[in-house]
């Protein structure tokens, strides 16, 4: 029985890693950019049309702790070829290291509108969006660009949000990322999550409905959209803020964009344990958000159930689909090294799926979260409960 089960799981695994990879072969990376070819014309930007306006634009960077490569991370979102915008780093504590960094970056760019809030003014239980609302009061403009400190952008990321924006029925955008690590085994793990496993089921997602959830690369909204849905507080309560955003964008029937561009997300994990406790706070969070679709997730990890199905009943059955999951999966890794730009290794493809697959696991033991060196618990709506001691 176990075998049967195993076999079943990886066969149906195995069609949803045929399905991936064709969706990853819409992507393509021209010499200008990314261009998004498989996504859906209602979801995606209108930046093969006539530009419409170039509306300022306000990118509140939260920043927390020494990400890997910071100052260039953030340099990255001032060194725009764009005619009007706005940036304002924030951190919740003005003895934060990456406050030195922030000012540096502002005095590599005199000529920009560049702004550092360092404050603890407001009460919510999410972090990052405490301190984004502490930032908030100094924005200017009318489109609002939120992004986490570990991502990178070339020059015409800007030019791409403002041209989904175009479209007015587009309330909020968002942009796929592809994981970039820096050094070590838990760095290259963290960073084949986000390429093999992140970037195609959300491909996979949006060819079986609208895009209605946004990434921590990117949550681009409209302002007065925004002030519609009661502002950033409506998320305070919640670790998913992101999604959250999305989801509510899309609830008052405004259109969440996938923005014409893949932004890269630099990743330095500093050990196992360390990727551990990030991703499981990923899994606890999509749980509490999107229970049945996360219950079911285990079947985009059909390499592990094959390996078992073959332990439980060594045949000619149980090795041919073994086979044939190993070349789907070896297929997927191949399709996301081309199209994203990657350089995992192959090699370490059964442990990625093994451990993640554990992760998936670990998550319904407990609701407790890890955030840099918080501790915190979901409840069943993935609101954050109060700080344990």
């Amino acid at each position: 029985m176990p075998a049967k089960l195993c076999t079943a799981i990886a066969l149906i695994g195995a069609g949803y890693l045929a399905f991936a990879i064709w969706r990853l072969r819409a992507l393509c990376r021209p010499e200008d950019g990314v261009t998004l070819r498989s996504i859906p014309n209602e979801v995606r930007d209108a930046s093969k049309g006539r530009r419409v306006a170039s509306p300022p634009i306000t990118i509140l960077k939260p920043l927390c702790g020494l990400e890997p490569e910071l100052f260039e991370n953030l340099a990255s979102f001032c060194d725009q070829a764009y005619s009007q915008f706005q940036v304002i780093f924030g951190a919740r504590d003005a003895a934060d290291p990456a406050v030195a960094v922030a000012q540096r970056v502002i005095k590599r760019f005199p000529e920009r509108d560049l702004a550092l809030v360092a404050c603890d003014a407001a009460a919510v239980a999410n972090p990052k969006i405490a301190n984004v609302l502490n930032m908030l009061p100094q924005a200017k403009h009318p489109l609002l660009v939120i992004s986490d400190a570990d991502m990178r952008v070339d020059r015409h990321y800007l030019e791409r949000i403002a041209a989904t924006f175009d479209d007015e029925l587009v309330g909020a955008a968002t942009a796929l990322y592809a994981g970039d690590p820096l050094d070590g085994l838990a760095s290259e793990l963290g960073a084949m999550f986000v390429n093999e496993q992140f970037a195609p089921s959300v491909l996979v997602a949006l060819a079986l409905g609208p895009l209605a959830f946004c990434f921590g690369s990117t949550m681009a909204v409209r302002r007065s959209v925004l002030d519609e849905l009661g502002g950033l507080e409506a998320l305070g309560a919640h670790a998913g803020d992101d999604y959250l955003l999305g989801k509510a964008v899309a609830d008052r029937g405004k259109r969440v964009a996938l923005i014409d561009d893949v932004v890269r997300n630099v990743i330095r994990e500093p050990s196992l344990g360390a990727l551990w406790a990030h991703e499981l706070r990923w899994a606890r969070t999509i749980f509490a958000q999107r229970p049945l679709g996360y219950l079911g997730s285990f079947v985009t990890l059909p390499l592990p159930f094959a390996l078992a199905a073959l332990a439980f009943a060594p045949g000619v059955t149980t090795v041919a689909v073994l086979a044939a999951v190993a070349a789907l999966r070896l297929a997927l890794h191949a399709q996301a090294r081309r199209v994203l730009n990657v350089r995992e290794r192959a090699a370490l493809i059964p442990l990625r799926d093994v451990f993640s697959l554990a992760i998936w696991a670990a998550s319904f033991f407990t609701r407790d979260i890890r955030w840099r060196t918080d501790r915190f618990s979901l409840d069943r709506e993935g609101r954050i409960a109060p700080k344990r001691g």
